[in-house]
């Protein structure tokens, strides 16, 4: 075991946390402001540095580098902000990595390319207005006539929806129940019959860009099924990843926040001494130390952990879990050392606390990952029917 960044992994660290303060900080600005995304000559600007396909093979114009290589770098862009942090998330960790692991060749080779090189971004839709969690219960449907597959039905909470140019469709691919009839299809943002509602007003991760998925007989060729019915195991599979994405999106806040509170209880003075100096400070920050430290150590593990190309379901669930609640305990007591400072939108802790709380709610609910937890302990799977 080596608890140490590798010599590689340190220069993608430095060369990420550069390129994040120089270029980055006046864009999530912006972001937050105005709820836009981050701008495609951006994204382009992170394919050129090679951040949007950092453990992607060289094959398919990615750097070939590790899965712990690629968390280093969301880690830092993610400090700035998870918005900013998006287009090396999806490329990452996200529907690019089930694209990565599950597509047929053809069309590994016409997208992943263009995700490295920034041209594009592709982003995953799974949920539906009555199907969150369960994704065994979809209803949109994919029905095969001759080479054609026929696309009907609503997705909600797609991040990147009317942004994104691709689109890992989760959807009914066969007429049978649960997930016996449940896939993946791969479809681009100018199909015919394909649109966007309004984006989502939410609290915090303004620039996610989040919003419905309207589908009215769209039809794309047979060839774009990645996963055929039957397939959620593999889906699920190449999801952990993106959990692990979810995970260092929370750490990144966290640790930006410990950097805020530590810097402001060092300057700020109460009866004539740092914030720092007082005990009941102290024991928060070293909380928000160890929260830190323990979820980044978690993440990496189920990272490095990746036997066959993809983390463990326990792994990745446990990390998960550890980081959604720290990072929110971590931005609570970077809020109360700051005091009503912390609470200032003119200051960068508020915006943090509002940036926290969603990770525990996408991505997989802390609570149902708890259940996994205890599913692969025990070794079945358990009903929520």
């Amino acid at each position: 075991m080596d608890f140490k960044l590798s010599d590689q992994q340190r220069e993608f660290q430095q060369a990420a946390r550069r390129f994040a303060q120089q270029e980055l900080v006046a864009v999530a600005k912006d972001c937050e402001r105005t709820s836009d995304p981050v701008p495609d000559e951006v994204r382009r600007r992170m394919g050129e540095l090679g951040f949007l396909g950092i453990n992607i093979p060289q094959a398919y114009g990615g750097l070939g580098a590790g899965k712990v290589d690629a968390l280093v770098v969301l880690e830092e862009l993610a400090k700035v902000s998870a918005a900013v942090a998006f287009p090396v998330f999806e490329a990452n960790c996200g529907p690019a990595q089930t694209l990565l692991y599950f597509a047929p060749e053809w069309l590994k080779q016409r997208v992943l390319p263009r995700v490295c090189s920034g041209e594009m971004m592709v982003s995953v839709s799974m949920s539906e207005p009555d199907v969150g969690t369960a994704m065994t219960e979809l209803k949109t449907r994919a029905v095969i006539k001759g080479d054609r597959l026929v696309i009907n039905g609503v997705k909600r909470w797609c991040s990147g929806a009317g942004h994104a140019q691709g689109y890992v469709l989760y959807c009914r691919l066969a007429d049978k129940p649960g997930a016996a009839g449940v896939g993946a299809v791969y479809l681009e943002k100018d199909a015919p019959g394909m649109s966007f509602g309004k984006p989502e007003n939410f609290m915090g991760v303004r620039g996610f860009h989040n919003a419905e998925i309207y589908l009215d007989d769209v039809e794309v060729p047979v060839e774009n099924i990645i996963v055929p019915a039957g397939g959620v195991k593999d889906l699920m599979r190449s999801f952990n990843m993106e959990r692990l994405g979810n995970s260092t999106c929370a750490l990144g806040i966290a640790a930006s926040a410990l950097e805020v509170a530590l810097a402001y209880t060092q300057e700020r003075q109460q009866f004539g001494k740092p914030l720092v100096d007082f005990q009941a400070v102290q024991l928060r920050l070293a909380e928000m130390k160890i929260d830190v430290e323990a979820a980044r150590l978690l993440i990496h593990r189920a990272a490095q952990g990746a036997e066959d190309g993809l983390p463990s379901l326990l792994d990745t669930s446990v990390a998960k879990c550890f980081a959604n609640e720290a990072v929110r305990r971590v931005v609570a007591n970077g809020a109360q050392v700051m005091g009503a400072v912390g609470y200032s939108k003119d200051y960068p802790m508020e915006q943090k606390m509002r940036d926290a709380w969603v990770w525990g709610i996408g991505g997989g609910h802390i609570d149902l990952q708890k259940v996994n937890i205890t599913g692969e302990l025990v070794g079945r799977r358990f009903s929520q029917r």
